[in-house]
C-alpha cells in the first residue's frame, strides 16, 4: 500500500516493505519508485525495511513545489527518515538523488549510516569539447536531454532513455508505457525539466562533511558522462579519505538497478551488512 508523507502543502509517496533497519531508495529525474521493482523485495527478504520513495514531483508524489534542487530532496528524504523513526538508514539514491543522498548524510549525520549512490550527479558538471566529438553516446545523450531540457520534449526523452538502457530490462514495453503516462500527466514534464536545471553543485559543496561510508556505482556506458569511471572517482576524491569506494559495472548505462539489478544486490547486500546493523 503507498504511504504519505505530508511536508507543508504537499505529499511524498513511498512504499514500505519488509522488517529491520531501514533502506530509503530514491529514484531519479522522470522516474518513479517502480525503478527500483527489482531491488526492494530483494531488500526486504534480507531483513530490511525498505522505504522506496518517489521524489517530490516525480511518480505518485505532489507537484507545486517551491523548489526541485538537490537540497530540497534532501530535506523531504531526512524527513522520512524522522517520520519513520527507524534510523539510522541507508539512502540508495539514483543520479539527482545520488547527489541529494549527499547532502542529506552532510546535514543529518546522526541519521544516515551509508550513502549508495548510484550514477549520481554530485559534483558542478562540464561538458567536454571532445568527449563530445569523439564520443558518440556522450554526444547524443546530451543532444536528447538538452532537447528534454529545453522543450519539455517526450519524444527527446525516451531516446535519451532509449541510450540509457543500453541492455533493456524484461518489462521495458510495460515500464517505457507506465513512463510515457506518468510524463504525459500536467506538470510531470515541468518538474523534470526543474530538475534538470538545477545544479549539483549543492552537493558537491557537501561532500567534504560527509561522514558515512558511500559506495558509489557508475555504469560505463553511461550517456551522461565522456567518461563516467573519471566522474566516480572524482566524488570519491572529494569525500574525506577512506570514506568512498568506485565500483563500474561494464556495459551499463544510467540505470543499474533496473538493467543489472543482480550485479547491483551482489555490491549493495554486503555494504549494507557492514553498515547497518541488521535484524
Amino acid at each position: 500500500m503507498t504511504e504519505r508523507l505530508n511536508i507543508g502543502d504537499n505529499t511524498i509517496a513511498y512504499d514500505m516493505t519488509g522488517e529491520g533497519p531501514l533502506v530509503v531508495l530514491a529514484n531519479g529525474i522522470g522516474d518513479s519508485r517502480h525503478s527500483y521493482r527489482f531491488i526492494a523485495p530483494t531488500l526486504a527478504a534480507a531483513g530490511y525495511r525498505v522505504a522506496n520513495v518517489d521524489i517530490r514531483g516525480c511518480g505518485d508524489s505532489s507537484l507545486g513545489w517551491d523548489g526541485y534542487s538537490r537540497t530540497d530532496i534532501a530535506g523531504d528524504l531526512v524527513a522520512l527518515v524522522r517520520h519513520l523513526g527507524d534510523g539510522p538508514a541507508v539512502i540508495i539514491g539514483q543520479s539527482i538523488s545520488g547527489g541529494a543522498a549527499t547532502i542529506a548524510a552532510a546535514t543529518a549525520p546522526d541519521l544516515i549510516s551509508g550513502l549508495i549512490e548510484l550514477a549520481p550527479f554530485t559534483r558542478a558538471q562540464s561538458y567536454p569539447l571532445g568527449g563530445l566529438l569523439r564520443i558518440k553516446r556522450y554526444r547524443s545523450g546530451t543532444m536528447h536531454l538538452t532537447a528534454t531540457l529545453l522543450m519539455g520534449s517526450l519524444p527527446s526523452w525516451k531516446k535519451y532513455l532509449d541510450l540509457a538502457y543500453p541492455t533493456k530490462p524484461s518489462d521495458w514495453d510495460t515500464e517505457s508505457a507506465r513512463i510515457d503516462a506518468k510524463l504525459s500527466e500536467p506538470g510531470r514534464m515541468k518538474a523534470l525539466q526543474a530538475m534538470c536545471k538545477s545544479k549539483p553543485s549543492d552537493a558537491g559543496a557537501q561532500l567534504e562533511h560527509v561522514r558515512c561510508p558511500v559506495l558509489v556505482i557508475e555504469g560505463s556506458a553511461d550517456p551522461d558522462w565522456a567518461d563516467p569511471r573519471a566522474e566516480g572517482q572524482s566524488i570519491i576524491n572529494d569525500l574525506p579519505d577512506g570514506l568512498g569506494e568506485l565500483v563500474v559495472l561494464e556495459g551499463v548505462g544510467h540505470y543499474p538497478h533496473a538493467q543489472t539489478p543482480d550485479e547491483l544486490l551482489a555490491l549493495t547486500l554486503p555494504f549494507l551488512a557492514k553498515v547497518l546493523p541488521h535484524a
